[in-house]
């Protein structure tokens, strides 16, 4: 206690020791099991609080679990017993927006959607666009790699970061990257960071790109499927084909089921899939009447374009009306694009072959499947619905795909690192982990 003592003196009420704060931010909104009570929460508001903290629990040997929003999906963030947790939602600062080199500066705290609308005052937007964009926050897209919305035009959040500041586990403050839009000095460190899940270092603050607001009146599209797989074949056109979508979306029948029930649209449920996605530009009708008809070559049996936005916002729903269902068993895997009508075969055989019924939305431009299994929430309930979310990743696998494309490995996922990782791979990137946190109190077993 008087160790804590230490701690509380150089934060004062930024350190919060009841048990009622403690709880309210000892886990994120996946599945992963607390593992204990921490001894307390810090609520840091600047750089200084963090680098603190940090010093602290390295001097002591405390583990430390960070946190923004609590959004995350894979129990990156869930406390350890007797450990410290170090919240971040306090910083929410935009500290700057630098329109003639199209940045900002940020700290982890704000909300994706706070800093796009921002940028749009100056005629500027910030191009990550995860599901999520309203709750979620910069830092904790950072630590994920999020993709998001318009990942298949802009990229992933990496591609939108230029700098990070970050706190080392012994409380160093370290900071990375450049302004410019070249730099090849030294090892890329920014690049390291994005995606460490808070296993190298805590984000404090990060330099972002940003995008000039496409002229003319977006539209956005819709094609509906007898069939996941023609759907599928429908994207992989699209993807090659010369009109390009800014949003390319798919929900299942059952994703556009549980939505519509959750909050209802007037969305049809379709035989198989429907894609929805959005265009931009002065072009932007045109091209999204093009890509239609690429999906009506391909089999769709219903097209419609329109200027609003409900269908993408119906995309938006997709996770908070599985969690009102009390669907939490599901898989974040990535594929080729030129797989997905494979994968979504495969899916399918695996639900059917396992008695299971299985959802399916996906950021299917660049062929990120987020698949969600129904199954009583039992114990035999839970452990037939892991075996077929492990089904699903070794198919994604097979493909050349990925185990996680957005959502990151944090504990939920980490048995399944060897299967996509060799074990040199492995002893790398833990061997990076251990020199810059070599008494392991960083977020360990998680993400590595």
């Amino acid at each position: 206690m008087t160790s804590l003592g230490e701690l509380q003196n150089a934060l004062g009420d930024r350190l919060a020791v009841d048990t009622e704060t403690i709880d309210a931010y000892s886990r994120d909104t996946s599945r992963a099991p607390l593992l204990g009570a921490a001894i307390g929460v810090v609520r840091a508001e600047t750089t200084a609080d963090v680098s603190a903290a940090l010093a602290w629990a390295n001097a002591h040997g405390i583990r430390v679990s960070v946190r923004g929003a609590g959004t995350g999906l894979a129990g990156g963030a869930n406390a350890y017993a007797g450990g410290l947790i170090i919240s971040l939602e306090r910083m929410r600062r935009i500290i700057s927006i630098d329109a003639a080199n199209r940045l900002a500066i940020v700290e982890p705290g704000v909300i994706t959607a706070e800093l796009d609308t921002a940028a749009r005052a100056h005629g500027l937007f910030f191009p990550p666009d995860p599901a999520s964009a309203r709750i979620s926050t910069i830092g904790g897209n950072i630590a994920t790699n999020a993709g998001g919305l318009r990942c298949v035009a802009h990229g992933v959040t990496t591609d939108a970061v230029a700098g990070l500041e970050a706190v080392l586990a012994d409380g160093r403050i370290m900071r990375t990257g450049a302004r410019t839009r070249k730099n090849v000095v030294g090892f890329d460190l920014t690049s390291l960071l994005v995606g460490s899940e808070g296993t190298l270092g805590v984000i404090t603050a990060a330099t972002v790109r940003l995008k000039p607001i496409p002229p003319g009146t977006p539209r956005t599209f819709r094609a509906s499927f007898a069939s996941l797989e023609d759907a599928g074949r429908a994207v992989t056109a699209i993807v090659n084909g010369p009109d390009q979508p800014e949003v390319l979306e798919l929900m299942d029948a059952l994703s556009v089921e549980i939505i519509e029930s959750f909050h209802p649209s007037g969305l049809t449920v379709p035989g198989g899939a429907m894609l929805v996605g959005q265009t931009v530009g002065l072009d932007a009708h045109a091209t999204a009447e093009a890509i239609t008809r690429t999906c009506l070559r391909a089999g769709a049996d219903d097209v419609e374009i329109s200027e609003s936005d409900s269908l993408l916002e119906a995309r938006r729903l997709s996770n908070p009306a599985l969690n009102a269902r009390g669907l939490k068993i599901s898989c974040d895997v990535g594929v080729p694009v030129a797989a997905l009508a494979e994968v979504f075969h495969g899916v399918g055989e695996i639900s059917q072959r396992r008695g299971l019924r299985v959802s399916t939305v996906a950021h299917a431009g660049d062929g990120n499947l987020h698949c969600t299994v129904e199954s009583p929430d039992t114990v035999e309930g839970i452990r037939a619905a892991d075996v077929v979310i492990d089904e699903i990743t070794q198919l994604a696998l097979s493909l050349g795909g990925t185990i996680s494309g957005e959502h990151g490995i944090g504990s939920v996922k980490r048995h399944e690192l060897p299967w996509q990782l060799d074990a040199v791979t492995l002893d790398v990137q833990r061997a990076i982990k251990h020199a810059l946190d070599p008494n392991g109190i960083l977020t360990p077993d998680r993400a590595i």
